[in-house]
């Protein structure tokens, strides 16, 4: 499960003395136990999904930020943030590259002839999952109708 390996990975990083990286890992840990203690789920594990999807906008959050700091001219900030974000991507599934998004909305466009974008972006979000970028999948859709 990847609470547990991002655990393991706290503890590598310690180990081998990589303090940035073991910071950045405790950031995610502390995050992923805030939400299950909102959820009133502290002492459970987490399924890969809700990892999955906390993680995702993490990441998100991540290159939002070092976009800012890059357009303000803080560049040292943005590479942390961007540093941050790649240790974040490495626990996310493999993205699927814009051709595959489109294929997925043609699919669903054609499955549903007539449907509001709404209902679309729906359609393709289930089908692709945390494998697509939202904002990706509604320009594809957006463009497609």
């Amino acid at each position: 499960m990847l609470e547990q390996q991002i655990e393991a990975d706290i503890k590598s990083a310690l180990l081998s003395g990589d303090k940035d990286r073991a910071l950045a890992l405790r950031t995610i840990k502390s995050t992923l136990l805030s939400a299950k203690v909102n959820n009133g789920t502290r002492d459970e594990a987490m399924k890969d999904d809700d990892v999955i999807a906390i993680l995702a906008k993490e990441s998100k959050k991540r290159q939002e930020s070092a976009d800012f700091f890059m357009q303000g001219g803080a560049q040292d900030r943005a590479d942390k943030e961007l540093f941050e974000k790649a240790i974040i991507d490495n626990y996310l599934p493999q993205q699927l590259s814009e051709d595959e998004v489109k294929a997925l909305v043609t699919e669903a466009i054609a499955a549903q002839p007539g449907a509001p974008m709404g209902a679309i972006i729906g359609a393709v979000r289930g089908k692709a999952g945390a494998s697509a970028d939202g904002g990706l999948i509604a320009r594809l859709v957006k463009e497609a109708l």
